[in-house]
């Protein structure tokens, strides 16, 4: 059960990753096509977004590094401790099915 949600949000993790990827190629994409055809005022919007677009992108490659770094320990953890893994998730899920219960 435990490993089918983490295999569930790794793979939404993966398909946010690769949706964020696809935003910015196509950000680049629209921008180099547009780069001939632009005013001053525009000039200067392409440069701010092509600012922004680096910044985005390393912003992305630390986050990406966060969450494997955080996945990595969470496996480890669970591994190195099993049964108090599934006494807490067995805890949280009375917890949540109590609170929603009482809906």
């Amino acid at each position: 059960m435990e490993e089918q949600n983490s295999i569930e949000g790794d793979m939404t993790l993966k398909k946010l990753m690769q949706d964020f990827k696809v935003v910015v190629q196509d950000a680049e994409g629209l921008a180099k096509a547009t780069a001939s055809d632009l005013g001053d005022k525009a000039r200067e919007a392409r440069a701010r977004l092509a600012t922004s677009l680096e910044s985005a992108k390393a912003n992305f490659h630390k986050l990406e590094e966060r969450a494997a770094a955080g996945a990595r320990a969470t496996d480890e953890l669970i591994r190195e401790h099993p049964y108090e893994s599934l006494g807490a998730a067995f805890g949280v899920g009375l917890l949540i099915g109590l609170i929603v219960g009482r809906r």
